[in-house]
């Protein structure tokens, strides 16, 4: 009869080898998809240009181009949520002709990296434009705004109208998503510790798939749009300014729309993916005597899609604007550069 194995002779158990394994295959993974900031001379280097100049804006070296004819009327053009002043570049060449167009990268976007404030929220940014216009020694500017930028626009036109000549709305936001939920990446940044550690994986995949939803052609999708993107993502403080807001950003009130009388512009992509359509006829009811035009074949960003044709919109709006005094010293024009679009507006409603 053999004899009976005693207890301390039992199987060794192996999920301690288990443990360590899956450490190892986390850690590998983390290694593979953490992407530290980047240094921020090879970022200038690369993503400015002969017209960019960087101005302490309320103690943030902000980067700013000023373009287009210096004798104009003032256009200051606002950047979305992740995005950067490269965005309006059609619009510069277009509107050029005639109005001086002052674009500028919003802290915690771009190549203006932090702010001091700390603050990353709509109402934070109206304050900026604010500085901004003072440091540029203008009076009064017609404000344009996409997206979020269009949010921060309509709040400083709501609460310093006394600083804007006319509003321009693109695909703005402004108000509450249906069903109430926040976009899934907010979601995830508001989650604790995810979103501490998240914002620094590779940016590439998640921007990738943000662009193939913002434009409705898909041959926007460049490998350099998106590279452009990616990297601009991981100037030094732009990914914890995006987590903060991400946090901090209360939804935002319409309320202010209906009691402003500011001329107003609204621009729409009818593709838009993001902000639906429906949006546009809310802020045309809202907003009084304001003026829509919708795109049928663009998506979110119908300034980059068509910026000849949604130029040549806001080039007619803004032609009877009052030249405001202005003190700033001239920046070289651009007329001569020239987009081939063919893009027209497909509805063109007035309100009743």
């Amino acid at each position: 009869m053999p004899p009976r194995r005693r207890r301390d002779e039992a199987p060794r158990r192996r999920w301690p080898l288990y443990a360590l394994f899956g450490a190892a295959v986390l850690a590998g993974v983390a290694m593979w998809a953490y992407a530290p900031s980047l240094p921020p001379e090879s970022l200038i280097a690369r993503y400015a240009n002969d017209r960019s100049r960087f101005v302490d804006v309320g103690g943030v070296n902000a980067h700013v181009r000023e373009q287009g004819n210096p004798d104009g009327v003032p256009i200051v053009l606002i950047h979305g949520s992740n995005g950067s002043l490269h965005v309006w570049e059609g619009w510069a060449r277009e509107l050029g002709r005639d109005a001086r167009v002052i674009s500028v990268d919003l802290p915690g976007h771009g190549l203006t990296g932090a702010w001091p404030r700390d603050e990353y929220t709509v109402e934070a940014y109206a304050d900026f434009i604010e500085v901004l216009i003072d440091t540029l020694h203008l009076d009064k500017v017609v404000v344009a705004g996409h997206s979020l930028g269009a949010a921060v626009a309509w709040t400083f036109a709501a609460t310093r109208p006394d600083r804007v000549i006319q509003l321009v709305l693109v695909d703005a936001a402004g108000y509450p998503r249906q069903g109430g939920e926040a976009p899934l990446p907010t979601r995830l940044a508001r989650t604790p510790l995810f979103g501490d550690v998240g914002i620094y994986f590779k940016p590439e995949g998640l921007v990738r798939r943000s662009l193939t939803e913002a434009y409705a052609d898909p041959a926007m999708v460049t490998p350099e749009r998106v590279r452009r993107y990616a990297e601009l993502q991981r100037f030094p403080g732009n990914r914890e300014a995006t987590l903060q807001r991400a946090r901090t950003q209360e939804p935002l009130d319409p309320t202010p729309l209906r009691r402003m009388d500011v001329p107003t512009l609204i621009i729409w992509g009818a593709k838009d993916r993001w902000v639906p359509v429906a949006d546009a006829f809310r802020f045309q009811e809202d907003i009084k005597g304001a003026k829509l035009e919708i795109f049928e074949n663009l998506g979110h960003n119908p300034m980059e899609e068509a910026p000849r044709a949604t130029a040549a919109v806001v080039a007619a709006f803004i032609a009877n604007a009052p030249l405001p005094p202005q003190t700033a010293a001239p920046v070289e024009s651009d007329a001569d550069a020239t987009v081939d679009e063919t893009v027209q507006p497909a509805v063109v409603p007035e309100k009743d």
